[in-house]
C-alpha cells in the first residue's frame, strides 16, 4: 500500500515524529517501572516510600531522563514541521533521524542513577541535538531570506 500522493513528501518527518514519541513514551513507561520497584522495595524494607519528596538517584534519573525529552519536545517538533513544509528535502528528515537518535543516547549518558554533577559525557547526546536544532533553524531562516 502507498502513502497517498498528500502525505508523501512527509513520509520520513511523519516517521521522525513517530520514532519521538515512541522514545517519549517509553520514558515515561521507564518512569513507572521503576517507581513500581522502588514502592515494593520501600514495603519490603518496612519504609515509607515518598514518591515526590523523596532523594532516591534511580528514580530522580528516570525523571531527568523523561523531563528532557519532554522540554525539547515543542522546539524540536516545531523546527522539524516548519523544515517540512517550508524548506523540504531529505535534510529535514536526516536532521530529525540524527536528532532522535541523539535522543537515544542521553539515558545512556546520564545512566540510571544520578550523581552529583553532571556527565561530561552528557556533552556527546545533548550537543548532535543542539546542533541540529541549529541547523534547521538557520535552514528555515536561509529560506525566508532567499
Amino acid at each position: 500500500m502507498t502513502a497517498p500522493t498528500a502525505i508523501a513528501p512527509y513520509t520520513g518527518p511523519v516517521c521522525v515524529t513517530l520514532a519521538y514519541l515512541l522514545i517519549y513514551y517509553t520514558t515515561q513507561l521507564n518512569i513507572l517501572r521503576v517507581k513500581d520497584r522502588k514502592k515494593k522495595e520501600f514495603a519490603d524494607k518496612g519504609e515509607k516510600f515518598d514518591r515526590y519528596f523523596g532523594q532516591d538517584r534511580e528514580l530522580l534519573a528516570a525523571d531527568r531522563i523523561q523531563l528532557n525529552m519532554l522540554e525539547h519536545m515543542p522546539p524540536f517538533l516545531a523546527l522539524l514541521w516548519l523544515n517540512a513544509v517550508f524548506v523540504a528535502g531529505w535534510g529535514t528528515t536526516i536532521a530529525g533521524g540524527v536528532y532522535v537518535m541523539s535522543r537515544l543516547g542521553y539515558p545512556l549518558a546520564l545512566g540510571t542513577r544520578v550523581g552529583r554533577g553532571p556527565r561530561t559525557i552528557i556533552l556527546l547526546a545533548t550537543g548532535p541535538g543542539y546542533a541540529v536544532l541549529i541547523y534547521l533553524t538557520g535552514a528555515l531562516i536561509w529560506t525566508m531570506l532567499a
